[in-house]
């Protein structure tokens, strides 16, 4: 980025990664209510169908025609948009309707942490110190929400599965966020048009199969209409807003001062959980504080030095 746009970027930053996170925080609550009549894999088919039209368009309009070529990669395109947007949601959507909306949120909020995890085991080298730390409580955190303050109980808890089948999903699209590193000069834009798209293709395989084994229906009419402002949520601004605005929000305050707004997730599913008078108990919210708490630990401590940091650099996610 030019280094003198005005002052007002980082304030945009801001808005634009707030935006994003209180966009996916909303999403568990409505995606929980839409999977009482639309089953996982037609809500996911529908979500990333008309989410990979819309934002085709708009990488024609913002990077011309030449853009949309895979370049020979469609392999890769392919299985790095069935991790990201087929496993992702699939896992996710199938999980949630056994859990609850803050459980999904909270588990969400590791991907950072989580991330860095993968990273050790690609690359074989420890994590630093304080990143082990950091994973250590957040992995305690929500050992805490999944087991109610219970840990001898967690064999017992009714939503170990379903929370396991959202850890998977979440696992699945930090293996896509890595992916990106394999397209480098590539926008971020066009890596997620173009998976999304080779993605999409996956998502309809498996509805397919889903379809012919008794695991998924085709929705009636009435509850697609039914649907339809929980889809519009869910494809306009959790899809399309949400990804494009943390893509440009980190491009204006960086990667480490950009994932610190992965911590408004859990805190709107918990308020819009509370709102509709559902019970919040102390160790859910316990437990997502200590997840919160090793996110900012580890933020914190990758900063450099005052005297030694230059002046802020934006850049690409990975």
């Amino acid at each position: 980025m030019n280094p003198n746009t005005s002052s007002q970027s980082p304030l945009m930053g801001c808005l634009l990664m707030l935006t994003a996170a209180l966009s996916w925080g909303g999403m568990f609550p409505v995606a929980k209510a839409t999977l009482q009549v639309v089953d996982p894999y037609f809500l996911t088919l529908i979500r990333y169908g008309v989410t990979a039209l819309i934002m085709v368009a708009i990488l024609w309009a913002v990077e011309g025609r030449a853009a949309l070529s895979a370049e020979g990669r469609g392999t890769a395109l392919f299985l790095f948009g069935c991790a990201g947007f087929c496993g992702f949601s699939l896992f996710v959507f199938t999980g949630l309707r056994a859990s609850t909306p803050a459980h999904g949120a909270i588990l969400v909020a590791l991907m950072p942490l989580l991330t860095a995890v993968v990273t050790a085991v690609m690359s074989r080298t420890m994590p630093t110190w304080h990143t082990g730390l950091s994973i250590m409580i957040a992995f305690l955190g929500v050992a805490m929400v999944v087991t109610d303050g219970r840990p001898h109980a967690l064999l017992e808890s009714n939503s170990v599965g379903a929370d396991g089948l959202i850890l998977a999903g979440v696992l699945s699209w930090v293996i896509y966020t890595l992916g990106a590193r394999r397209f480098a000069g590539w926008s971020p834009l066009r890596y997620s048009v173009l998976t999304v798209s080779f993605g999409v293709v996956g998502i309809a395989l498996s509805t397919v199969v889903a379809v012919f084994a008794g695991a998924a229906r085709l929705p009636a009419a009435s509850e697609l209409t039914a649907s339809l402002p929980s889809f519009v949520y869910i494809i306009v601004l959790a899809s399309i807003v949400a990804v494009i605005g943390w893509n440009e929000g980190v491009r204006r305050l960086g990667p480490v001062n950009g994932v610190l707004f992965i911590n408004f997730v859990p805190i709107t599913a918990f308020v819009i959980q509370a709102v509709q008078g559902q019970p919040v108990s102390a160790w859910e919210v316990g437990g997502g504080g200590m997840v919160i708490l090793a996110l900012l630990l580890n933020n914190f401590m990758q900063r450099p030095r005052r005297q030694e940091a230059p002046v802020p650099a934006c850049s690409q996610p990975a």
